[in-house]
């Protein structure tokens, strides 16, 4: 494919035109949420005002909104590589994983082993810790090294044992950009029996999504980090879903995947998610969406291994600043967590945003990721390379750095 035209792309996000202290704004916060263009705008206030409606009823708002419903949910199934019918929607991945840790656990019994680590979002952890509590369950943690951030396979493989039941994993950290390899986990965890959950919020905007060939029985994601609304999908097995003892209402539909959603849905939420698919895949150009998204994250792929080198190698020329994890051309996203010398986390993030350069700063419900690496309450300042950023923002990233 020919390259996208940058600026043109650009046009697309209405948040680009904000200015801030006299300049327009660069958002280096998309780790926490991206911006949204102007086709998932479009796609919510649509929804809302032509077609707002509850499901399954046979008057035509009704009757589109199930068709709205079943379009973006064929559009996830193409952005994940599963089915449609194997994918549940749900307010966010943190909601979604403690309504699938209950389902799960009522087929656990005392004794059987969790694997989690430390180098994980908390909404890939607690949920499970909360289980193992409920349930009298053994929870393993897997920790990783600090010098590059990555996980220590040693310690993975020696967590796991014949009463392992579920091995929980990011397939990329939302605090330092890591890329865990997750299709060399699969085999390991399914040769003990167990399944495999994966954490893939901070992953899927940045890498192509494959279920079958990460391994996963088990995947979330959040689509407000991919230029989504803010809500969440879960994708799983067709044959799990089927099996799972959720909780639900006695009269709430019994087949995959709606099984699985509690209640009333974000129906404009849903709406955007779709819209935000098809806003990828059109970067792609034209055919079927699945090839027209691997187009897409090509591209994108290409462009952040260029920013992220910029950013990782101007940050780390600066005398005091420290540059954590892995180098540039390592297995990471284009997120990179940083401090420096003598200056607090939200010091160096207000200083930036009075310069126009919005950061976040702190751990990121990384918690103990950030513990493990030395930082307390503070935490480090995180910034993260979108579809939209260009070059002279990252330079104005690392000029601003400079100034302190």
């Amino acid at each position: 494919m020919s390259a996208p035209d940058l600026d043109a792309l650009r046009a697309r996000f209405p948040a680009l035109r904000r200015v801030h202290a006299g300049r327009p704004v660069a958002y280096f916060d998309g780790p926490g949420g991206t911006q949204v263009p102007d086709a998932v705008i479009d796609a919510i206030s649509r929804y809302l005002a032509e077609h707002n409606a509850n499901t399954h009823w046979a008057y035509p708002t009704s009757v589109e909104t199930d068709a709205i419903l079943q379009a973006s949910r064929a559009a996830a199934a193409d952005f994940l590589g599963g089915a449609p019918d194997e994918v549940a929607f749900g307010n966010n991945m943190t909601t979604l994983t403690f309504h699938v840790a209950r389902a799960l656990g009522r087929g656990f019994a005392a004794g059987d082993e969790l694997v989690v680590t430390d180098l994980d979002h908390h909404a890939n952890v607690d949920p499970w810790l909360d289980l193992a509590r409920e349930r009298g369950l053994v929870v393993r943690h897997v920790g990783f090294d600090p010098a590059t951030a990555q996980l220590d396979w040693s310690a993975f493989e020696a967590a796991l044992s014949k009463h392992t039941r579920l091995v929980a994993l990011g397939a990329a950290s939302n605090a330092f950009g890591t890329i865990n390899d997750v299709a060399r986990a699969a085999p390991l965890v399914h040769a003990r029996g167990a399944l495999l959950f994966v954490d893939a919020v901070h992953y899927a905007a940045h890498e192509r999504v494959d279920v079958r060939r990460l391994g996963a029985d088990l995947l979330v994601c959040s689509s407000y980090k991919f230029h989504g609304p803010h809500a969440g999908l879960l994708w799983a097995r067709r044959e799990l879903i089927e099996q799972l003892d959720v909780p639900k209402l006695r009269p709430a539909p019994a087949e995959a995947p709606e099984r699985l959603e509690t209640g009333t849905q974000n129906h404009e939420g849903i709406a955007g998610i779709g819209a935000a698919i098809d806003f990828l895949a059109s970067i792609g150009g034209p055919g079927p969406r699945r090839e027209a998204l691997d187009r897409a994250f090509a591209w994108m792929h290409a462009r952040a291994r260029t920013l992220v080198a910029r950013l990782h190698g101007g940050l780390a020329a600066l005398p005091k600043v420290r540059v954590l994890g892995l180098p540039a051309d390592g297995p990471r996203t284009p997120t990179i967590a940083f401090t420096v010398a003598g200056r607090s986390s939200l010091d160096v993030a207000r200083h930036l945003a009075q310069r126009a350069v919005f950061v976040s700063n702190g751990d990121f419900y990384a918690t103990t990721a950030i513990a493990r690496m030395g930082f307390g309450d503070d935490g480090v300042v995180r910034a993260g390379c979108a579809l939209y950023t260009t070059e002279e923002e990252v330079d104005r990233l690392i000029a601003g750095v400079a100034e302190l």
